[in-house]
This record gives structure tokens, C-alpha cells and sequence, in this order.
């Protein structure tokens, strides 16, 4: 089986093509500058020759407010990298490929501030950043183009996910770090703007293997990939910095003021995947914070 990542640089991009490569499959992985997704003739080629279709493709930003100058230019790169590549992977599939199966990775920033305490397949679409607006549209373009023409193209609406390869400008990164520099001598403090606010976070090989169950199933169909449980970042510091035998009080400074914007809680149902594929997190919170400080100690 050959599979294809697109966005193959970023974490989920590896960690898939290391889960892929063991399960026997003859994996391609482009990243930025390896592809030209304006390059309609060079897509259906690609599209032609893979049997799967993994479009991780995302233009992130810092998680600080972007100034109003940007806002366009934002936009712009979000709309090509979110909705027209996918859109042009999707018409190759039609016109080319109608074999080929695609999954595209959404995320929970759709849901925006839901009313609901749980978010899962039927809660409503309310975006409420551009980010979260583009990717929206670019699930709805893989509805689109299943329902009118057949194609196959599955959706994973993820909530977020860790791993020893998660950048550093993140939360828990962030942390993780801090504790080990200060265990080992720093005398720097940690500054984080909300303690209290609570997060779905789950282990990114988890949610990897969910991408590839999704794609062996019968049928196409969107699907959320979450934990279904929240925990502060106050838990976070806490569990890490106990773990190093450190008092997360002495290091640790709540500066709420650095923050230029505050996210909804949100918790993900991923009941529809459970019964679909039997998928489950396989490893705990705690857990996955073990894994983490143990993966940063260990890369020094």
C-alpha cells in the first residue's frame, strides 16, 4: 500500500509516517517546499499513484494575538494551505482516482465556544478564528465532495495532542523544559498567563493510529479525536515539576496579562470513533506527561 502525507514535517506528520512504515506501507512524505499545492498536474500524478491520502497540511501562528496588519495575509496563506490544496487533492481524487482514500485533519478550534459541555460529530460549527474558520471549510469541502461525488474523504476533528516532537513554543513544551532547566541549576521563572485554563490534551501517537483506523473503515465520514476529559495547566506544572522533585511554586508565575485572547473550554466525544473502530487513548494523562519529561531529559 502506498500512502501519502502532505504536511509530513510537522509532529503528526512524522509520528504517522513511523506508524504507517511499521504497518508495512510504502510511505511518501512532502512537507513545505516539496510541494507546490497550486500544481494541479503534479497533485493528480500523486493522487494517482496512492491509495491513501493523509492531508495534515496546516499554516500555523503564534498563539499570541497576530496585529491587525497581518490579518490578510493570515488569511490568505490559511485559505491555500487549508481549502485550496485540499480542494485540489480532492478534484484529482474525482477526475483520476476515485480508489484513493483521503483523510484531512480538522481541529476542535471549529466548535469555537460551543454551549455544550462535550463537543462531538452533530455540535454545531462556530469558529470564531481564522484558523479555525479555514479548517472548517475544509471539512466541509471533504463533505462536499463524499456526498456529491463519491469521493472518499474522511475528516478527524482534533483536539490537542503532545509528544516529544511537539514544538517548543506550546504549553506544555514550555513547561516541560523550564522544569528540567530549573532542575538542573536555572534559577528562571516560569511565566504563564492562566493557570486555570483546561484543556482536552491527548498523546499524539494515539491519535495518528485514529487518523489510519479511519481510513481502513467502510465508509467516509468525519470523525472527533479527543481524550474526553479536560485538566488545567495548574495540573500540568504541578504533575511536572513534582516529577522532578520540585516545588512548582517557587518557580512559577502567573502573569494572566500576557494573554491577548482566552479559548472556550472544550472536550471532545469520541464515542462515534470508539464504536466505529474500537479506538481508545491508550495512554493516560499522567502518563503522557511521564513520557514527555522523560523523551526532553533524555534528549540533553
Amino acid at each position: 500500500m502506498n500512502a501519502l502525507i502532505v504536511g509530513g514535517r510537522g509532529q503528526d506528520g512524522r509520528l504517522l509516517e513511523s506508524h504507517l512504515t511499521a504497518e508495512g506501507a510504502k510511505v511518501t512524505s512532502v512537507g513545505r517546499g516539496d510541494i507546490d499545492l497550486g500544481d494541479i498536474a503534479r497533485i493528480r500524478e500523486l493522487a494517482a499513484i496512492h491509495q491513501e491520502i493523509y492531508y495534515l497540511a496546516a499554516h500555523h501562528h503564534s498563539s499570541q494575538d497576530i496585529t491587525a496588519s497581518d490579518e490578510l495575509d493570515l488569511y490568505q496563506q490559511s485559505v491555500a494551505v487549508h481549502m485550496d490544496g485540499l480542494a485540489r487533492f480532492l478534484e484529482a481524487m474525482r477526475l483520476g482516482s476515485p480508489t484513493t482514500r483521503l483523510f484531512y485533519a480538522g481541529s476542535a478550534l471549529v466548535f469555537g465556544s460551543p454551549q455544550s459541555e462535550m463537543q462531538n460529530e452533530e455540535t454545531p460549527f462556530d469558529p470564531r478564528c481564522i484558523y479555525g474558520i479555514t479548517k472548517a471549510a475544509g471539512l466541509r469541502l471533504c463533505r462536499l465532495y463524499r456526498d456529491k461525488h463519491g469521493v472518499f474523504a474522511s475528516g478527524g476533528i482534533l483536539f490537542n495532542h503532545e509528544s516529544p516532537l511537539r514544538q517548543a513554543k506550546f504549553v506544555i513544551p514550555k513547561i516541560v523544559d523550564a522544569a528540567l532547566a530549573i532542575s538542573r541549576g536555572s534559577d528562571k521563572k516560569l511565566v504563564l498567563g492562566d493557570l486555570s485554563a483546561r484543556v482536552d490534551w491527548g498523546y499524539a501517537p494515539d491519535y495518528v493510529d485514529a487518523m489510519a483506523r479511519i481510513l481502513r473503515l467502510q465508509e467516509p465520514a468525519d470523525f472527533v479525536i479527543a481524550t474526553g476529559e479536560t485538566h488545567t495547566v495548574q495540573e500540568v506544572v504541578e504533575a511536572v515539576f513534582l516529577s522532578l522533585n520540585l516545588d512548582w511554586r517557587q518557580h512559577v508565575k502567573e502573569v494572566p496579562g500576557i494573554l491577548t485572547r482566552k479559548r472556550a473550554v472544550l472536550c471532545g466525544d469520541f464515542n462515534k470513533l470508539h464504536k466505529a473502530s474500537k479506538w481508545r487513548p491508550s495512554v493516560t494523562f499522567h502518563e503522557m506527561l511521564t513520557r514527555l519529561v522523560e523523551a526532553s531529559r533524555n534528549a540533553f
